[in-house]
């Protein structure tokens, strides 16, 4: 009697995720039923021989961009190790820095309007709020999660927030876009795709006060169905990268004239909500299982 031979895949993290929502964890019997035995490694653990994986899968590094350099120096020597990295380190190197959404824009899809700076500067208020005809905006740094070192500014806070936007950006490029008002009323849309297609979706709402749509900030989460004009945004956002990820996550909010807008694109460590779809942790499974087949 054959044994079949069991495949070993890292899933990289955090050495503390207190504090983080992830349930990349429900994706684990669903690998092991493909043959695959998953480990969580933190990615900044010293010494690691990934070699030992066949697969690495980008999971929950949710403090990368505190050292950016340092992350994409571990996702190199993965790479170049034996095993397979997911997403490829190209496809991370490009959605690192939010500008791919310029590249996106430029390719016909529609995203939330954005003006970029490469240094701060109060006068950036100013022209963006002209530009977008509205005295809300929302000033975000071009290389960065979790919401950190984002600001909603509204003329009445303003002066509050200019030393800590003056501190964030001083050496940090940001970009300014006009705050989406149904962000707070209908929310905020995630689509997931898997190995190219549609998975599931979900939507966050901001709690009462906020605007970040983020769970450990306290937004609510619900799975919905994405109605075909959601579904056509996310396909012409997903027909423009290249090469094709493995997991996909793309953000939506509807401004104005009813428009689907593109906010974020996340295809180095996004959540997948598992949760969310009781089918999704076998479709991810299957996706990664793919990618190690086409890779050899």
């Amino acid at each position: 009697m054959t044994v079949a031979r069991r495949r070993r895949c890292a899933y990289l993290t955090m050495e503390d995720m207190s504090g983080f929502v992830t349930d990349a964890d429900l994706s684990v019997p669903a690998m092991a039923a493909l043959g695959w035995d998953v480990e969580f490694v933190p990615w900044r653990r010293p010494g690691v021989d990934w070699g030992r994986f066949e697969l690495v899968y980008i999971c929950t590094p949710w403090d990368y961009q505190a050292d950016p350099a340092a992350f994409i120096g571990v996702l190199e020597r993965i790479e170049a190790s034996t095993a397979l990295l997911v997403n490829p380190l190209a496809l991370v190197r490009w959605n690192l820095d939010k500008t791919y959404l310029r590249e996106l824009e430029a390719a016909g899809v529609k995203i939330v309007p954005s003006l970029w700076f490469d240094a701060w500067s109060t006068d950036a208020l100013a022209v963006a709020r002209e530009a977008f005809s509205t005295a809300t905006v929302v000033v975000k740094p071009q290389l960065g999660a979790n919401a950190d070192h984002t600001y909603l500014v509204a003329p009445a806070r303003e002066a509050g927030l200019l030393a800590d936007m003056a501190a964030s950006f001083r050496s940090r490029p940001y970009f300014v876009q006009p705050f989406i008002e149904s962000i707070r009323t209908e929310g905020e849309y995630s689509l997931f795709y898997l190995d190219g297609a549609y998975s599931h979706a979900i939507r966050k709402t901001p709690r009462a006060g906020d605007f970040r749509s983020q769970e450990e900030h306290g937004a609510d989460i619900l799975a919905v169905e994405a109605d075909e004009q959601l579904r056509a945004a996310a396909a012409a956002a997903m027909r423009c990268i290249e090469p094709a990820p493995v997991y996909a996550r793309l953000d939506f909010v509807r401004g104005p004239g009813d428009a689907m807008l593109l906010m974020e694109l996340e295809l180095i460590e996004p959540s997948l909500y598992l949760r969310m779809d009781t089918a999704s942790p076998a479709r991810f499974a299957r996706a990664l299982d793919a990618a190690a087949s086409a890779s050899g």
